[in-house]
């Protein structure tokens, strides 16, 4: 029976690399001279430094950048609130999504059986699983996915006949 999963993760090395780039770049513009402002990464965790709200917002519009560049789509990025920490000095800690939360995958289920198609689909774990008689039926549940979920960054991959 044929199938494919349903599953949304980020590149963690392009992460990397876009952390590196856009250090790199905040450490040469000149609107940066002398302040702190820089990404740190631990796991799937960024903290954003900067000296004040406005540069933090730079900071942050120089990595979505960076990111893009580099094929990471920016809705992987769960934004947080931004913190003070001594003096005017700020922080803002930006989480890494990796998978897809079960709300998103019931709103996935839902949508495939309201769909009509000749296809189930199943959660397993943080992936959904789609099976179907045909091939044909498969891929017209991608695309009827790619059309109708806009707010997760979905990626169809283990194709099997």
């Amino acid at each position: 029976m044929p199938s494919f999963d349903i599953v949304s993760e980020a590149n963690l090395i392009e992460v990397k690399n876009a952390i590196d780039q856009s250090n790199k770049e905040i450490s040469t513009r000149f609107d940066f001279k002398g302040s702190d402002a820089r990404i740190e990464q631990k796991e799937r965790e960024l903290t954003a430094y900067a000296d004040s709200e406005f540069q933090l917002n730079q900071v942050r519009d120089v990595l979505t950048g960076k990111l893009t560049k580099r094929n990471v789509d920016v809705r992987f990025m769960d934004i947080g609130k931004i913190e003070k920490i001594g003096g005017d000095k700020v922080k803002q800690v930006i989480k890494i999504k990796n998978g897809i939360e079960s709300d998103a995958a019931k709103k996935i289920v839902r949508l495939v059986k309201d769909s009509k198609m000749k296809v189930q689909a199943s959660i397993q774990g943080d992936a959904v699983r789609i099976t179907g008689a045909k091939r044909d039926d498969l891929q017209s549940a991608i695309a009827m996915l790619r059309k109708d979920v806009t707010d997760l960054p979905l990626e169809f991959n283990n194709f099997r006949d």
